[in-house]
């Protein structure tokens, strides 16, 4: 079977799942935004989801696309699915404030059919549609709601999403190339690391080996990088105690310590990784905190099995982080494949006390053991697969403080 066919079957699987959750919530059709979702689906991929696009489902009847039209024109190039007979919206429409694009894409599916009726004429439809899709604006919804009266817009809550959780065999293959791309990353940044070096360069290093990929190792074929849904992210000094900064061009000093979380990306599948590195002899807070962090991210990987729950691997890491006096109020993790900027997360389970789902195999996670404290912090993160021994990690770094010498 070729690639190709491959990913078709994969796609056709995907919408067949999709629709059967559509008909367990009462779903006539969904309007879907979210450029990983519309990747999911369609296999689209283009950096185009900062204008108004959507992928309609109907329960029954052919899906359509719908963008922009100098995006539409070329949608094929990428889309295995749908890209042939795709919606494309007039360039006169684009940053207008009398008017919207979703008002032509609504009259675009009236003329196709998809509007239904009220009253005698028929019942409404009752679409679904993704409301916390970062790309969908008010303004869209607005549109899609007076063009289409017809419709009873609902709050899909992430529908596609919850379907991408359980990851296919193809998907895991997928996460497992961008896992060498994120550890060859990785690499590259602690071997960058020097006394009186920016940080700024530190983050050049980081993205150029996030696009390149991982180079072809013991048989295995190289594997082409991709751009990534969150920046590389340096947290310094001081600093190391605030998540998600980026960079700034400050000089590393001797005795500092900087935490790095970036990932590994092929095909838009991403495969976060995050390590902390001394330069020089760290303190013993920093040391104290580095044990108690990574003793209790294995026994949270180890907890990683079907049948327990998101807050079975939770209670695994808190176990032995009560025994060092610490606690951690953050989640420890959330699922991952799929994804677009602005971030590289599902939005369906975490990893934290009070979320009872089950783990299923071939879910995957970001397990992120993040211990932010008062001027000073330790990241130690893996990509891995549920699987029954535990956790299958994607990555491939020393599950450590990691200290250079200066």
């Amino acid at each position: 079977m070729t690639a190709e066919v491959l990913q078709v079957a994969e796609l056709d699987r995907r919408l067949v799942a999709v629709r059967d959750a559509m008909r367990e919530r009462g779903f006539d059709g969904l309007v879907v935004a979210d450029p990983a979702n519309i990747f999911y689906l369609t296999g689209y991929n283009a950096w185009s989801f900062y204008t108004p696009q959507v992928f309609y489902v109907p329960l029954e009847g052919a899906p359509v696309l719908a963008m922009r039209e100098m995006d539409a024109l070329g949608a094929h190039r990428t889309a295995i699915r749908y890209g042939d007979d795709v919606l494309g919206y007039p360039e006169a429409l684009v940053h207008r404030p009398d008017t919207h694009p979703m008002k032509w894409v609504a009259e675009q599916l009236r003329e196709r059919g998809y509007a239904g009726g009220r009253g005698a004429a028929g019942a409404s439809l009752r679409i679904g549609f993704e409301g916390d899709a970062h790309f969908f604006a008010v303004r869209s919804y607005l549109a899609l709601r007076d063009g289409l009266p017809e419709w009873d817009l609902v709050e899909s809550g992430e529908l596609v999403n919850w379907v991408r959780l359980v990851k296919s065999d193809f998907e895991i293959a997928q996460m497992r190339k961008a896992g060498r791309v994120a550890s060859e990353a990785m690499d590259r940044a602690v071997a960058a690391i020097a006394e009186g070096r920016p940080l700024n360069e530190l983050a050049a290093e980081v993205m150029a080996a996030q696009a390149r990929g991982a180079a072809a190792v013991d048989g295995a074929d190289a594997v082409d990088g991709d751009y990534p849904a969150i920046v590389p992210m340096f947290m310094y000094g001081e600093g190391a105690d605030t998540p998600h900064l980026t960079w700034t061009a400050e000089r590393m000093a001797a005795n500092e310590a900087v935490s790095i979380e970036l990932t590994g990306v092929h095909h838009r599948y991403h495969a976060p990784l995050a390590r902390t590195v001394s330069l020089g002899r760290p303190t013993p807070e920093l040391e104290r905190l580095a044990g108690a962090t990574v003793e209790g991210l294995n026994a949270a990987l180890d907890a990683l099995r079907p049948g327990n729950t998101s807050a079975d691997v939770h209670a695994a890491f808190d176990r032995v982080l009560r025994r060092y006096d610490l606690e951690k109020k953050s989640r420890l993790g959330y699922s991952i494949g799929v994804g677009f900027p602005p971030d590289w997360g599902e939005r369906t389970v975490s990893l934290r006390a009070d979320d009872r789902t089950e783990l299923q195999e071939n879910m995957t996670f970001h397990l992120i053991a993040g211990m932010w404290m008062t001027g000073y912090g330790f990241e130690a993160s893996e990509s891995a697969r549920v699987a029954p021994g535990g956790a299958d990690v994607f990555t491939s770094a020393p599950r450590r403080l990691i200290v250079k010498e200066v």
